[in-house]
């Protein structure tokens, strides 16, 4: 990776199910008398290293595992076994982690952006999961197709445009023509999101930022990565209520979500929802963000909520 993390090796382990190989990192509590067991699901574009600075966050609050992907943070994606990397797919591929790893245990789920459609979208298949569920936490998680601050049109073009990249035979091109490290950076620092997040750099953190992007895409399939984004345009997570309260935890510069509109299509389907605003530039800190930049994505008051004991 770009930031050498060997912090975090000890932590790292060979993640081996339904035929797909990954990894899963899996740390203790810092405190004996916080048993909480946190299940952390990362979001689009993700690895176990990119999270890293937030899980250590985490830890003040209980056991945290996070585990990899199909077709993110390198693990094999769903093509390898004859699937495709649809919603319902990575749905039913949380359910049989948590199956596998907690048993008996409770836990808390804490999805981060497309992490918490996952955990969505899981609860609603899988209404006997949701009883083992004692908090869950949208962090910066969307809900609808109408959370986006895009326009229909522009939607649709995305929509459309992602789901023809994500073609096998275009996706092999885009990865070994298109994704290298000068056309990354570039198209990087062009966008309007990465001239908004890279205005607010020093030189050298934005260079590190840039390196560590490119090996994010690098590691991940890009047929996933298109296929999916492509079924966000769409979404609508919206059909079936969860009988939970959960959290909203939004980001006050988020490029992407208008965050009224997420909590309103919260409120549809959990019992309650608890929101919390942060502030940091863009949807999420950035990827060389600090231990103590990313504890910004721990508001307060829920803090307060993670240091009960469940």
């Amino acid at each position: 990776m770009a930031i050498d993390l060997p912090e975090a090796e000890p932590y790292i382990s060979q993640l081996n199910m339904n035929g797909l190989q990954g990894r899963m990192l899996s740390v203790p509590s810092n405190h004996k008398n916080r048993k909480r067991e946190i299940l952390f699901i990362y979001g689009h574009h993700g690895v176990l290293e990119r999270w890293w600075t937030f899980v250590q966050n985490l830890q003040d609050y209980g056991n945290v595992t996070m585990p990899d992907l199909p077709g993110f943070g390198g693990m094999q994606s769903f093509y390898k076994v004859g699937k495709q990397p649809t919603i319902d797919n990575f749905a039913d591929y949380l359910a049989a982690f948590i199956r596998l790893r907690y048993k008996r245990r409770r836990i808390t789920i804490i999805g981060l952006s497309f992490g918490f459609v996952i955990a969505t979208r899981m609860l609603q298949k899988y209404p006997d999961l949701v009883k083992k569920v004692d908090l869950l936490v949208s962090m910066v998680g969307f809900m609808h197709r109408d959370d986006f601050q895009f326009k229909p049109f522009t939607r649709k073009f995305i929509q459309y445009t992602t789901r023809f990249m994500g073609t096998r035979p275009v996706a092999y091109l885009i990865r070994y023509i298109g994704l290298n490290g000068p056309v990354i950076r570039t198209i990087y620092a062009r966008l309007p999101a990465g001239k908004h997040r890279l205005g607010a750099m020093d030189p050298v953190a934005a260079r590190v930022m840039l390196d560590y992007d490119v090996q994010l895409w690098q590691c991940n399939d890009v047929s996933t990565h298109w296929r999916t984004t492509s079924e966000f345009m769409d979404v609508d997570n919206c059909g079936k209520q969860i009988a939970l309260p959960t959290w909203y935890i939004a980001s006050q510069e988020d490029q992407y979500f208008d965050n009224n509109i997420v909590e309103q299509h919260m409120l549809v389907v959990f019992d309650s929802c608890e929101r919390a605003t942060i502030v940091t530039r863009g949807h999420t800190p950035s990827v060389n963000a600090d231990k103590k930049e990313m504890g910004v994505m721990l508001p307060q008051k829920l803090r307060k909520a993670l240091a009960q004991n469940p």
